[in-house]
């Protein structure tokens, strides 16, 4: 298999490593080592599990002097959705990991939604090294570059707002029915699929809404629909 140049992915990022075995393990997934077995390289899961902490205390901190008026639940709803699995991988894709993933052959031919989660280990994993090797305040110059400007679509768009949940609520206690949401469409390539879900009271539909997964998609169409219905 062709070695992978990481050189490039320095330039993408703006960050050359001291140590770059690190950033390679980063992006070494544990399928990767089941076919190489002679590799001396580990799989970037303990990296992922120390990127996850440093990038939820690093967005907290963010958010914490940006919003001194939210309260607790607030800020906690808006962290979660900067730090879930759909924004890493967006900032994954964003920034090309999808080029420089080790894996085996078996994960490499898969580019549904399994990807997508691979994607955004990877990312947590690529916080993980950049730490270790570079420190806090490199690892956070990192985030807040591709991570925390997302906050301002998250708000503006209600993003954050568990939308389903909201509208169930509504329904039922307005109308006595649960909502029910079904797929209408699917568009583009397997490892850029679009959604389009549509939310139904009874047999009427109430709204639809897109996404690159059919949660987003739901969550989407949950939020027009409580616009239509007035329930906001």
């Amino acid at each position: 298999m062709k070695e992978k140049n990481f050189d490039e992915f320095e330039k993408i990022i703006g960050i050359k490593f001291n140590e770059q075995d690190i950033l390679k393990q980063a992006f070494t997934h544990r399928s990767f080592l089941n076919e190489h077995k002679n590799s001396k390289r580990g799989h970037n899961e303990r990296l992922e599990f120390l990127g996850d902490a440093v990038l939820e205390l690093v967005i907290t901190d963010y958010l914490f002097n940006k919003y001194p008026d939210k309260n607790e639940g607030d800020l906690t709803s808006i962290r979660s959705a900067l730090v879930n699995a759909q924004t890493c991988a967006k900032v994954s894709k964003k920034i090309n990991v999808n080029d420089f993933l080790l894996l085996s052959h078996g994960e490499a031919k898969d580019v549904g939604r399994a990807r997508q989660y691979i994607l955004a280990d990877a990312l947590e994993a690529i916080i993980g090294a950049i730490y270790i090797d570079l420190g806090y305040e490199k690892v956070k110059d990192f985030i807040l570059k591709y991570i925390a400007p997302m906050t301002e679509k998250i708000i503006k768009e209600k993003l954050w707002i568990d939308a389903k949940s909201k509208f169930q609520e509504k329904a039922q206690d307005v109308e006595g029915v649960t909502p029910s949401y079904k797929t209408t469409k699917e568009t583009g390539p397997d490892h850029d699929k679009k959604f389009t879900v549509g939310v139904f009271l009874r047999e009427k539909i109430v709204s639809e809404g897109e996404g690159d997964s059919k949660q987003e998609a739901e969550q989407d169409a949950a939020r027009k629909a409580l616009k239509e219905k007035g329930w906001e």
